[in-house]
């Protein structure tokens, strides 16, 4: 029983961080090693993902059957290889491969080094103060459907760096998109539908390392903290949206450097494991 109340905590702050630029993977790393739990492990922080991007799926169902029905004509019936629609679909094919690429070289890495709570700290620090600078500095003046090759490839390379936790999927594309001067509120649309093939991906790939491998919780509490991790996801994306489209990430920025500064002062203190 008491591993199901731990994955029910789990999915919750996984449904809550894994669209707000803070890195769930982090909060998933940093928060059971408060509790006394120990790490949840990598295969079990990919496969719960599963159930936010399930939210993302259902929440933008109608911009992901548009983008999927134009790319296909698209293959087919050349008059249609020019329309967003047709674009999107390859500029998330393309973005995504980074992340698919360096997720399978460096996978021995992201399970064991990058979990290291010193480069977790570090990270949320660092990639905190490069998401303010770059929401300040930002120009904020282009739509999504301005998006080109030469932007999708580099916020599909940003994202990348996401295999690093603390540093934020979400987090790092929309400073590059925001670097690249596009909006909030677009900036954020694209970091939700470019994620989808990574999570998804990266979770089915992990799904034979439970039970065993790094993962403390069986298939019951790993089914539990996902559906939880669905259904608070799906409300975390709502708010989200409609946050970024009056406010800045200031707030946000300010919560990951105090939380890496906590974090990095209570592992050099001994207080919790690295």
């Amino acid at each position: 029983m008491w591993d199901y109340l731990q994955a029910v905590v789990l999915g919750t702050i996984q449904g809550l961080t894994e669209f707000l630029p803070i890195s769930s993977s982090a909060h998933l790393r940093i928060y059971p090693e408060i509790f006394g739990w120990g790490d949840p492990g990598a295969a079990f922080t990919a496969v719960i993902q599963i159930g936010t991007e399930l939210a993302v799926l259902i929440y933008f169902r109608h911009d992901i059957w548009r983008i999927a029905t134009m790319w296909l004509k698209s293959l087919v019936k050349p008059e249609y290889r020019g329309h967003l629609d047709a674009r999107m679909g390859w500029f998330i094919i393309i973005g995504s491969l980074p992340i698919v690429v360096l997720g399978i070289l460096l996978k021995d890495l992201i399970e064991s080094d990058f979990r290291s709570l010193w480069i977790i700290g570090t990270t949320l620090i660092v990639l905190g103060i490069v998401l303010g600078l770059a929401d300040r500095f930002g120009r904020n003046d282009k739509a999504l459907k301005e998006i080109s090759l030469r932007d999708a490839v580099l916020m599909g390379g940003a994202q990348a760096m996401a295999l690093i936790p603390g540093v934020s999927r979400s987090g790092a594309t929309l400073s590059m998109g925001r670097i690249l001067g596009y909006e909030r509120e677009a900036a954020t649309r694209y970091a939700f539908l470019l994620a989808i093939p990574a999570v998804v991906g990266a979770g089915l790939f992990e799904l034979k390392e439970i039970p065993g491998g790094d993962n403390p919780y069986g298939w019951g509490p790993t089914i539990v903290a996902t559906v939880v991790s669905f259904v608070v996801g799906y409300a975390a994306i709502a708010w989200l949206l409609r946050y970024v489209s009056t406010h800045s990430y200031t707030p946000f920025v300010l919560y990951r450097v105090a939380l890496g500064a906590a974090t990095l002062l209570l592992v050099a203190t001994g207080v919790i494991a690295a």
